[in-house]
């Protein structure tokens, strides 16, 4: 690991070849919880509506930095609750990427839209006007096509802070913690070792479809099968139940919810008679919560999620900084910034490019590697972790570099 303000400068087309090191942070906090259990509420991972009630006047827009390359930053800054929260959260780690990088050739061009469609659209505009190359941001799947349809017309990329892929397509790119990344890992990881019947038990909403999709998917990519497959809303005793009847046929069992509801599934399947002792568990990045690391039932469970190392650097630099804690989403921002500096300074007049920001290579942020798909959704590296009491350790690192 290097120290904060490394940064890898290569030459303009090198990255076709070898990831874009932007910034390789030291050792995190584990006290990310609520912020990962937000993730599982789909297209607002805050909580209420995309449009959410406003808690004041809307944030006067704002420039930061001096350099040539104008870049527009779009956060709900002042909306209520969390969303407000994570917003100036996410504000402070994007001016935190600014100062940290040498020499940017950037200036954000910060925009609140108030956690609205047509305030997206409205700042958008704005900072498309100011001569904007690239917008970063929405937060809310809501938001992300009111700023496409302005961005498409005059060929500007996006990178979005959603985490529903139903948002991303061409020129809108999501740098966000997807489902579909968990799923691929901890499913390949299992069948690397062995497993080959799987069984899932999931909730019956926005974030249980996507992981069904993704599910069956990378079970039929390993030639596995999927033995036993339920979806849960308030009632879980029945599909646990059914599970339950179901587990002697597998040998991996997937509970992927967030971490109260995570473990009460456990829990439902051992008063069905399930032994989960007998059972490979899997889970995804939701699983980094407290409440999970203390269930019984859950010990030896293993799940996918980013190195903890890079978050644990990253939130100690915020915390010197501005006096507080990060949300867990905050490195988003930090990388996307990083990101497009390093682009500004490397890439030339290609550097916001589809085919620039598509590199296969990816790029290595905060919390890994990282690449985006020409269909706007993104991959991940992550790590294995391994469920024990009060904790969890790797059992797998983060891959180094993508394969072809």
């Amino acid at each position: 690991m290097t120290g904060p303000h490394h940064r890898k400068s290569q030459p303009s087309g090198a990255t076709r070849r070898t990831a874009l090191g932007l910034m390789l942070g030291a050792p995190l906090l584990s006290a990310c919880s609520s912020v990962q259990q937000s993730l599982s509420q789909f297209s607002n991972p805050f909580g209420g509506q995309d449009s959410a009630v406003p808690a004041g006047p809307p944030q006067q827009p704002q420039a930061v930095g001096t350099g040539g390359v104008k870049v527009g930053v779009i956060l709900p800054l002042s909306a209520s609750g969390n969303a407000g929260v994570a917003a100036q959260s996410m504000k402070n780690a994007a001016e935190m990427a600014l100062a940290e990088f040498q020499n940017p050739n950037i200036q954000l061009l910060i925009k609140d839209d108030g956690a609205s469609p047509q305030g997206a659209a409205q700042a958008t505009q704005q900072a498309l006007g100011e001569g904007a190359e690239i917008i970063l941001g929405p937060l809310f799947a809501g938001s992300v096509p009111a700023t496409a349809q302005l961005t498409r017309a005059k060929g500007t990329s996006v990178i979005a802070f959603s985490t529903d892929s139903s948002v991303a397509g061409r020129g809108v790119y999501l740098l966000s913690f997807l489902p579909e990344s968990d799923i691929n890992r901890i499913v390949d990881y299992a069948a690397g070792t062995g497993k080959r019947s799987f069984a899932a038990l999931v909730p019956d909403n926005a974030y249980g479809n996507v992981v069904e999709a993704a599910f069956k998917q990378a079970v039929g990519r390993k030639n596995g099968r999927v033995v036993a497959f339920e979806k849960y809303g308030a009632d879980r005793a029945t599909p646990a139940r059914n599970v339950a009847q179901q587990l002697g046929q597998a040998d991996a069992l997937l509970l992927a919810d967030d971490g109260d509801s995570v473990v009460a599934t456990a829990d439902a399947l051992t008063a069905a008679g399930s032994n989960l002792r007998n059972i490979q568990l899997l889970g995804t990045g939701l699983w980094d919560n407290p409440r999970v690391f203390a269930s019984p039932n859950l010990q030896g469970g293993l799940y996918a999620a980013p190195d903890p190392s890079g978050f644990r650097g990253f939130a100690n630099r915020y915390r010197a900084k501005f006096g507080g804690e990060p949300v867990r989403t905050a490195t988003l921002a930090y990388d996307a910034v990083a990101l497009v500096a390093a682009l500004a300074r490397t890439q030339g007049a290609q550097r916001f490019a589809p085919e620039t920001l598509t590199n296969p290579s990816g790029f290595a942020g905060i919390d890994g590697l990282f690449r985006f798909r020409s269909d706007g959704t993104n991959e991940r590296g992550l790590a294995v972790m391994k469920l024990a009491t009060g904790g969890s350790t790797p059992v797998a690192g983060s891959p180094k570099s993508f394969g072809a």
